[in-house]
């Protein structure tokens, strides 16, 4: 099993969505950084659950306590140790799953892989719980890429078939950015956004489920971030993203548009940075469209770096399904107990930005 992720940053997520607690353990931050706790709470309370009519009903606080790493508000050295506490329980909702996997969660893979012997309380380890680590790690690691000028921020691109309006890459700012952070159900279109919550209502309501699409941007990316070969920066934020339960795909830039083009289409002409005509010695350029997402070759070209996560239904869902008793092979007809979100896109916004956020960290200091 691995639950760590990074090389010079490198993070620890532990815990299940029903034990006592979870944590994260952040090890080589340099230290002297100061790290405002308030704004890592503000940015976990983001995903936290239980804030609006289409999250689950299920409340957590999601207060992080520092256990180590913090002195005097900054990092010392020492691995950095935040635990968050699980307070509000009800693991008799899954007694049921003990024996009847849910279609399309990890129940029926997490009884084989270990022989059995798997939390089926809430998913386990497998839970979106264990994003609120991930989150608190995020927050620190935006602010230590603010303090060297990059930015990171996402909005909802899609719910079903419903859609936000499309994003002018000209208009990419901080205050954008920003703008989305204060969003309780960040989008460009406000009409756009109505559309999505009434899908998520009507899919409530019958007991269903939708899935969704998060676009993330991280601005003032310099040129030359990333590790080729398997280190690479789509690689590497790929792995980090992916990682978030429910993540289905990850695609950067064109994406899979791209192979629906001509060579002449998705080619990004170059023009030279005029506010930047060298930089120790190199020639500085930017291109004239984004179609690459800021990566080509692995390595960061200096452009806004763009990625889009597709994210599946919630697999827990009232209405019946089909499944199997892992004890007797016979038949059964499954309608999940339980709080379950009706869409987890909503919630998944500050966690696509947190895996970006520490891959991004970490990339930048294997590059120095």
């Amino acid at each position: 099993m691995s639950f760590s992720f990074g090389s010079k940053i490198r993070i620890t997520i532990f815990g299940q969505s029903h034990s006592d607690g979870i944590g994260v353990v952040i090890d080589g931050l340099p230290s002297g950084e100061e790290i405002d706790l308030q704004r890592v709470q503000a940015f976990m309370k983001r995903r936290a659950p239980g804030r609006n009519p289409y999250s689950t009903p299920r409340k957590e606080e999601d207060r992080p306590r520092i256990l180590s790493g913090l002195f005097q508000g900054k990092t010392c050295g020492a691995p950095l140790c935040a635990v968050i506490e699980n307070l509000n329980t009800r693991s008799k909702d899954y007694e049921a799953l003990k024996d009847i996997p849910r279609p399309g969660h990890a129940d029926y893979t997490a009884y084989v892989k270990y022989n059995g012997c798997w939390d089926y309380r809430g998913g386990g380890h497998f839970s979106g719980r264990l994003t609120a680590p991930l989150c608190f790690a995020g927050g620190v690691a935006k602010q230590l890429l603010e303090r060297k000028g990059i930015s990171i921020g996402a909005r909802i691109l899609s719910v079903y078939d419903r859609k936000d309006a499309p994003l002018d890459e000209s208009l990419l700012s901080k205050e954008l950015l920003d703008s989305f952070e204060q969003q309780d159900f960040p989008v460009l279109s406000q009409q756009a956004g109505e559309a999505m919550k009434q899908a998520i209502s009507e899919a409530l309501h019958s007991e269903d489920s939708l899935g969704g699409v998060v676009e993330c941007y991280a601005l003032g990316l310099p040129p030359g971030i990333g590790e080729p070969f398997f280190d690479g920066l789509e690689s590497r934020l790929s792995a980090a993203v992916f990682a978030i339960p429910a993540v289905k795909g990850v695609e950067f830039g064109a994406g899979f548009g791209a192979a629906f083009m001509k060579g002449s289409e998705n080619n990004d002409g170059y023009v030279q940075k005029e506010a930047q005509k060298e930089k120790q010695g190199k020639t500085i350029l930017r291109t004239l469209t984004n179609h690459h997402g800021g990566s080509l070759g692995g390595i960061s070209s200096g452009m806004p770096l763009i990625l889009r996560a597709a994210f599946k239904p919630t697999p827990s869902i009232g209405a019946p399904q089909r499944s199997v008793r892992l004890s007797d092979a016979s038949p059964a007809l499954l309608r999940v107990e339980g709080r379950h979100d009706p869409c987890i896109v909503p919630r998944a916004v500050p966690c696509v930005e947190a895996a970006v956020a520490v891959s991004l960290l970490d990339l930048w200091y294997l590059a120095r």
